[in-house]
Order: C-alpha cells, then sequence, then structure tokens
C-alpha cells in the first residue's frame, strides 16, 4: 500500500473512533440518575476526619490523643491480613453474639458498633494479656474483649472514686468475664452518648446519614483514644461477615411431609 493509502486508512480509523466517542457520549447523557451516579460517585466529607477545633475540644474534654506511630499502623494493617487471626476473632466473637445483641437492644446502641470494636480489640490484643497473674500484676490497664479498664467502672458509678485494693481485684474479675465486659462496652457507649449530648433512645446509623456517620466516628475515637481507630471502626461495620455474623439468624431444619 502507498503512502497515500496507509494516511487515508489512519484518517479514517480516527474519524471512525472520534464518532463511537461522540455516540458513547450521546448514550451516556440518556443513562438514569443512579447509573450517572455510579460513573461519577458523589465525594462525601469522611466523617473519621476531625477538624482542628473539634480536636482541640475533645482532647480538652475527653484526652484523647493522635493517631498511632506510623510502624503500629503498619503493623495493625498486617495483623488485619492474617485470615487465621481474623477467623479465630470471628470465632470468638460468634460465641459472644447473643449477648452482643440483648446488651445493644438494651442499652439502644448500634450492635454493628459493639461488634466492630469488640472485633478490633480482640483481633489486636496482646498475648498472654488475659492470664489472671498478667491481670492481676497492674502491668497492663485493660482488659477484656473491649479492652475496658477500671476507670470506666468509676465513670458508670460502680466502683467508688478511690477503690480498695480488694475492689479494684474484684473490678478485674469482672473485667475478664467476657458477657458483663461486653455488657460494660455497651453501657460506656450509652454513657459517651449522653456526654456527647445524643439522643439516648436514637440508634446511630452510619449509613443514613453524614450526622451520625460522625457521631458514631467520635464514639469510637472516644472508645480508644486514638485518632486512626474510627476509620477502622467505620470501616469493620460495613464488613459482610460481620453483617452476617450479627444479623444471621440459623433456623431449625424441618422434617419433611411424608
Amino acid at each position: 500500500m502507498s503512502l497515500l493509502g496507509r494516511q487515508v486508512v489512519a484518517i479514517a480509523g480516527v474519524l471512525g473512533f472520534i464518532c463511537l466517542s461522540i455516540a458513547h457520549l450521546r448514550s451516556t447523557a440518556r443513562l438514569p440518575l443512579v447509573d450517572a451516579e455510579i460513573q461519577a460517585p458523589f465525594m462525601q466529607e469522611d466523617p473519621s476526619v476531625f477538624s482542628p477545633e473539634e480536636l482541640l475540644l475533645l482532647q480538652r474534654r475527653f484526652g484523647v490523643h493522635g493517631p498511632q506511630t506510623r510502624l503500629a499502623q503498619l503493623f495493625t494493617r498486617g495483623m488485619d491480613q492474617f485470615q487465621p487471626l481474623r477467623t479465630q476473632t470471628v470465632n470468638r466473637l460468634q460465641a459472644l453474639k447473643p449477648v452482643i445483641k440483648r446488651e445493644s437492644r438494651h442499652y439502644r446502641v448500634n450492635p454493628m458498633l459493639v461488634t466492630a470494636i469488640l472485633f478490633d480489640e480482640i483481633q489486636h490484643s496482646k498475648p498472654g494479656e488475659d492470664l489472671p497473674f498478667v491481670v492481676h500484676s497492674g502491668f497492663v490497664s485493660t482488659h477484656g474483649p473491649a479492652q475496658l479498664g477500671i476507670s470506666e467502672l468509676i465513670h458508670q458509678g460502680r466502683l467508688p472514686l478511690q477503690p480498695s485494693k480488694a475492689e479494684i481485684a474484684e473490678a478485674r474479675n469482672l473485667l475478664m468475664n467476657s458477657e458483663a465486659n461486653v455488657e460494660l462496652l455497651a453501657a460506656k457507649i450509652a454513657r459517651l452518648k449522653k456526654e456527647l449530648g445524643l439522643s439516648p433512645d436514637q440508634v446511630l446509623i452510619a449509613s443514613r446519614s453524614y450526622v451520625d456517620a460522625k457521631a458514631i466516628a467520635t464514639l469510637a475515637y472516644l472508645h480508644n483514644g486514638k485518632l486512626d481507630y474510627p476509620r477502622r471502626v467505620l470501616r469493620y461495620m460495613q464488613d459482610p461477615e460481620l453483617h452476617g455474623l450479627i444479623f444471621s439468624e440459623q433456623r431449625p431444619a424441618t422434617q419433611p411431609l411424608i
């Protein structure tokens, strides 16, 4: 083929591509609104991001901190990818499912928030920290599946401001009881909701509104005190496996009629 012929073929190909592109744009303009949103998703503000003013207020009122160190964050992400550990954590949550649902209903808190916090705390717990001699040694300050401390029992009025050694020992035993620990976590979330001026009867649902998602992120931040924690909790709340664990129901097999 001559040089002129090749040029004609190339020009024809370019024109054909342009025509196809225009036709595609015209068809896209007539797509339903839902499809258009999929093609150009609306970028909503991240509820786990706090402004400097918000951080200052929370630090003054509740004593929260900044994010984990970069190395600690990398270690946390690595543990999240370790499937045997995840399976073990999910199995523990499965055993706690009845108390999670019961106490979440009692305290009017989102069971997925409770589950997400428990998942994170169990997943990243330190080996051996639940051994009785470690618990009563005072080397660790938080205990049980939700990693709660003596201070939370004081906040909830279950211990005096200056508890005796015997009361502290009894409180540590209580915190190491898994069901009691979950109940205390649900009560803590309800307490923090009240301190933030949120309605005690309203169950916060992150997918319902940005305001709810922001409130959940704030509650998660106040529970753990680390700035990178709310994003993880919001992500765990959307985890399909954890959703299925909490909301699925097993029905007994029915005998076939003969």
